[in-house]
């Protein structure tokens, strides 16, 4: 098979894409006043939703061998991706049931996979995941939802699960629940629980809670009263629910990034829009150095997001063992990054960044409330730069030596066939370290060798070196902290934002090696201009490095680079 340039998937998300336009054409789901005014009245976007199941999303959720989408993690990432551009609480709404869906997708027996693929694609049943607990934070271990065995066959299931996305809609919740009274690692289980088939009074539903953001989404909780559930609700043996749930987690928070992508490409349509149509001191506010500077570094931004995520969810299939490092660099490190772009784009709106009334239907207050929840999802950032820092001392060994899975990253960067995902090749450590990171200094070399040969620019090549150098300051950096288990000191955090900055550059490095030629040279040089920028203290970035990634006037609006 030929090398072939790693590219988003183009079936679900181009049905999402063409739906959700035209229902928003005729001022209908999707519409700007629309989502204006569910957002005001704290709505649930059931429209919206059911165009969704319409147009195809749930075949996203399900395994390709199982009935869905047949390009894996990164068709539903690219999907999700997609509505997140139009409205983020339509997409946290929806997408809620995969997370719902993915403890069977990776322990579930074939019945159970069949019996829910079946649910999800012809019922387009919702689904919940009911992991926390009130007043445990993330703290997995301590909950108290407990399930005992039935005397006459299957569990019993007693305790709450809050705050939960889809808690109340969802037809299931996916349960972790006690089964052992000590807890402890091997204490917990996971049950899929058909809230249909319980009897009244079973469970109950606990209130939604006002948000900040994503006003309309189902942000409630469940309480399960005696709850009967069949011996086949059990997912995995009896103690293997906590580790199901942190495989389960590396794919989730890979999914979750593209959260950040959609709302990131959503604001800086809004900001160019505005910056096209604004005028003032005798010109168009786009034609303003500041402003495409803002705009331009935006775009590079968005493109170093979209390099780091791509590559994530690629890895997923071609570098499932590396998943519990590289979910963690990606779910710490996008939103991070797309939460900057936003804030910077809101300096340039000015006051129609948060009147609720005026440009866009206010549309980008609501994009800019709606985004700062994603960090929280499936892991806080600081939750997943503890992941990586656990894992400091043989990333910085591998690091050092250069030494990676090349089998692996070459089908990840699309010189080798990217097989199927096996999530039974999820580990809760990554034996290998992260191959990307590992092999920036190799990818350096191709780039400067593809600029030696006028394929590439000579600015990428120099990028390209000094990323390598940093990539190996950010091994000694690694190895001169001292192991500190739960207790990481508050400079491992900032090295841990340096490796997630060190991935999402090597993503970059390595898409260029492939791309073999000019055709995303010039966005992804930009790309890479950023990275260094928010990597290195102190380095500006020169004056024109972004401007070629600015529409003109006569263009103002582009699609997102894919």
């Amino acid at each position: 098979m030929n090398a072939q340039v790693p590219r988003w998937p183009a079936g679900v998300a181009g049905a999402l894409a063409a739906a959700m336009d035209t229902a928003a054409a005729a001022g209908g789901p999707f519409s700007g006043r629309r989502t204006a005014e569910l957002d005001a009245a704290e709505a649930f976007p059931d429209q919206e939703c059911a165009l969704l199941d319409a147009a195809g999303f749930p075949r996203a959720y399900v395994p390709a061998r199982l009935g869905g989408a047949p390009g894996g993690l990164p068709e539903l990432v690219d999907a999700l991706r997609t509505v997140a551009a139009r409205d983020l609480t339509a997409a946290v709404a929806h997408g809620k049931t995969f997370l719902g869906s993915v403890s069977t997708w990776v322990a579930g027996t074939e019945e159970q996979q069949r019996a829910l693929a079946e649910l999800v694609l012809d019922e387009h049943a919702v689904a919940a995941w009911g992991l926390t607990e009130p007043g445990i934070g993330s703290d997995l271990l301590a909950g108290s939802l407990t399930a005992v065995p039935d005397p006459d066959g299957g569990w019993r299931l007693t305790g709450e699960k809050w705050p939960i996305n889809n808690a109340t809609r969802g037809r299931l919740v996916c349960v972790l629940a006690r089964t052992g009274p000590d807890g402890g690692p091997r204490g917990f289980s996971l049950f899929l629980v058909d809230k249909s088939t319980l009897w009244d009074g079973a469970w109950q539903p606990l209130p939604k809670e006002p948000t900040h953001g994503i006003r309309g989404a189902d942000i409630s909780g469940i309480r399960l009263n005696d709850a009967p559930v069949p011996a086949d609700a059990l997912i995995g043996g009896v103690g293997d629910g906590l580790g199901i749930v942190l495989n389960a987690l590396q794919l989730t928070r890979t999914m979750c990034v593209a959260l950040s992508l959609g709302a990131g490409e959503h604001a800086l349509r809004l900001a160019t829009g505005f910056a096209a149509g604004r005028e003032l001191y005798g010109t168009r506010l786009l034609l303003l150095p500041l402003a495409r500077r803002t705009l331009g570094r935006a775009a590079a931004a968005l493109a170093l997001a979209d390099a780091a995520t791509l590559l994530a969810a690629r890895c997923a299939h071609g570098l499932t063992g590396e998943m519990s490092t590289v979910s963690a660099a990606v779910k710490a490190g996008v939103p991070w990054i797309v939460q900057q772009v936003v804030d910077d784009l809101a300096e340039l709106l000015g006051a129609r960044s948060f009147l609720t009334d005026h440009h866009a239907d206010g549309t980008f207050q609501k994009l800019e409330r709606d985004h700062r929840i994603v960090a929280v999802f499936d892991g806080s950032t600081a939750v997943n730069r503890s992941l990586l820092i656990s894992q400091f001392p043989l990333l910085a060994r591998l690091i050092g030596t250069g030494r990676h899975d090349a089998a692996g990253l070459a089908a990840v960067t699309g010189q080798a066939p990217l097989p199927d995902l096996d999530p039974r090749s999820l580990r809760l450590v990554s034996r290998t370290g992260c191959s990307v990171v590992q092999a920036v200094p190799d990818a350096a070399g191709r780039v400067a060798d593809l600029a030696a040969a006028g394929v590439l620019p000579e600015h990428a090549a120099r990028l390209a070196t000094l990323l390598a150098a940093q990539t190996r300051a950010l091994a000694d950096a690694m190895a001169e902290l001292s192991p500190s288990g739960g207790n990481a000191p508050a400079a491992a955090f900032a090295v841990a934002r340096r490796f997630e900055l060190c991935f999402a550059g090597g993503a970059v490095l390595h898409l260029l090696a492939a791309a073999g030629g000019p055709e995303r040279a010039v966005t992804l040089t930009a790309a890479l201009e950023r990275c260094l920028e928010l990597l290195v203290p102190g380095r500006r970035a020169p004056a024109d490095a972004y401007e070629p990634l600015v529409p003109s006037p006569a263009h103002p609006v582009e699609e997102p680079v894919r």
